[in-house]
């Protein structure tokens, strides 16, 4: 890691070994050249130089339109191929111009309609759940417009056609759309490719915490390179950093030097009246992005609005939804899947029970109280993975125990029999918790039960309580058993503060990746 910022004082002057991945020193990149000084005074929209320091997603983008155009064109080619009457309306009118506006006119719609809605915007490229929601606004506007063109035009067209074009291009279009950002998600991890460069300006408490948050996915594609300090080195003397450390330097020159692309301002960097105002004065016409980081964190979009008074954007934080329509959907879907599941398992189930039997004499499931909704303590039901006496065994194996807080986890458990350690190593152990969902005592995706004796649940662990505990979690899906005991926690708290119905799908969707890759399951 880096020096202590007492000694990085040293380092204010310009590294020699600075250099861009193409091996060219930064200062020789033709965005290094001073810009023109700025008085804050918008320019005209059509001189305004709009050419970025960071520019992935112009390749990008142009690969999200090449493969949009193909997937509009492959679901029109396949409704006239597999269609029979895929030309109704166009009897009379020519071949020629069924065919022009099958495999030109309504592909070309599409892309203008995904371009109106926003789905090459940068901002939305690369993560998030927004990109694939105004790709679905397009496909609704797409199938409205035609409807009503031929209405206009009195088009007798297939309805059939209609809706088989549509769904297939927006199937076709999530899918390659979803791939492309694969791809770029294993390069930003691997080569750093398609990332973001960033600068962090605040205190360095309040830079770490940044760092620590963006380092955390390096899918999202922010990778910092400097902290720029507000407060001077007196505050951060002695401590070690993961990247370089400057205070009272132009922030605009130590973007330049540093190859950065973005600013990033971490909470009370801005407090300064006008401050925030007049950073972004400075960077127009430079290319460089900027991006506030408020002391507010671990709130999600949906519970997060700004409403500007006067001038004022005012950030207002929603509670958290834990009742209503969406709570009774995620209850009702609860049940409904526990009761199919365990209908479509039951052969695994009965499989499983069997082997154990044969591998370890005792019980086939194991049942242990936990801690659930609102402190109510339960039983719950998983296939037993361990020997018979694990529970009096576990008091010799406390000083062993390789996590932390109200966790107990050994990586070889003398325990676990041959074939318990496959089950959990494939989470099948887990399955019979669905007659826990089907009995309303858990759910299928909330926080991990944790046994009734393992502590008190003060303070913000008790928070986890707030909702039903879950088969699979937040936590399960970032990492499970290699997660320390305090980011279990931090996973289980956003997750309840952040609820959705689309969430949970999400996180039921990541977990069966999770489980295939056996990811920090033992």
């Amino acid at each position: 890691m880096r020096e202590d910022v007492g000694e990085v004082t040293t380092s204010l002057q310009r590294p020699e070994t600075s250099k861009s991945r193409s091996g060219m020193p930064y200062d020789s990149f033709e965005w290094q050249q001073e810009p023109p000084p700025s008085n804050g005074v918008p320019r005209s929209a059509w001189t305004r130089s709009h050419r970025r320091v960071s520019r992935w997603h112009r390749p990008y983008t142009l690969i999200l339109v090449l493969l949009d155009l193909v997937s509009a064109i492959l679901a029109s080619a396949l409704a006239v191929t597999f269609i029979q009457k895929a030309d109704s309306g166009f009897q009379g009118r020519g071949v020629g111009l069924f065919y022009f506006v099958a495999l030109v006119g309504l592909p070309l719609g599409w892309l203008f309609i995904l371009w109106a809605n926003g789905s090459y915007d940068r901002r939305y490229l690369g993560l998030g759940s927004e990109e694939f929601k105004r790709v679905v606004r397009a496909f609704v506007t797409v199938v409205a417009c035609v409807s009503l063109l031929a209405f206009a035009t009195k088009t007798q067209l297939s309805r059939v056609t209609i809706a088989y074009v549509s769904v297939a291009a927006l199937i076709f279009i999530l899918f390659c759309r979803y791939s492309a950002r694969q791809v770029l998600h294993v390069a930003r991890r691997r080569t750093g490719h398609g990332a973001h460069r960033m600068v962090l300006m605040g205190t360095l408490p309040e830079a770490l915490e940044v760092y620590t948050a963006v380092t955390r996915s390096p899918a999202a594609g922010l990778i910092p390179v400097a902290i720029h300090l507000t407060d001077g080195y007196s505050a951060a003397r002695g401590i070690e950093t993961p990247v370089p450390v400057y205070a009272s330097r132009d922030v605009l020159a130590l973007v330049r030097e540093v190859g950065a692309d973005t600013i990033a301002v971490c909470g009370s960097a801005s407090a300064e009246p006008g401050e925030l105002r007049r950073l972004a004065w400075a960077l127009e016409g430079t290319g460089v992005d900027l991006v506030v980081a408020p002391q507010l964190t671990d709130i999600a979009g949906p519970r997060v609005h700004i409403r500007p008074i006067e001038g004022l954007p005012l950030l207002h934080v929603e509670e958290p939804t834990l009742s209503g329509p969406g709570w009774l959907a995620k209850n009702l879907l609860d049940r409904v899947a526990a009761f199919f599941g365990l209908l479509a398992l039951s052969p695994i189930l009965g499989v499983i029970a069997l082997g154990i039997r044969l591998a370890s004499p005792g019980p086939v499931f194991f049942r242990q109280p936990r801690v659930g909704h609102e402190g109510r303590t339960f039983r719950v039901w998983k296939f037993r993975t361990m020997d018979v006496d694990a529970e009096e065994r576990k008091a010799t194996l406390e000083e062993l125990n390789e996590a932390d807080g109200m966790l107990f986890k050994l990586k070889e458990d003398p325990r676990i029999f041959r074939f318990g350690s496959k089950l959990r190593a494939t989470s099948l152990d887990e399955l019979p918790q669905l007659i826990n969902v089907l009995k309303g005592e858990m759910s299928l995706v909330g926080p991990r039960p944790l046994p009734a004796d393992d502590g008190d649940y003060l303070g913000d662990v008790r928070r986890r309580l707030l909702v039903r505990p879950g088969i699979t979690g937040l936590w399960q899906v970032s990492g499970r058993s290699d997660l320390s005991w305090d980011e279990a926690v931090r996973l289980d708290l956003y997750y309840v503060d952040n609820w959705s119905l689309t969430y949970d799908l999400s996180i039921l969707w990541r977990t069966i990746w999770v489980v295939l890759r056996r990811k920090g399951a033992y």
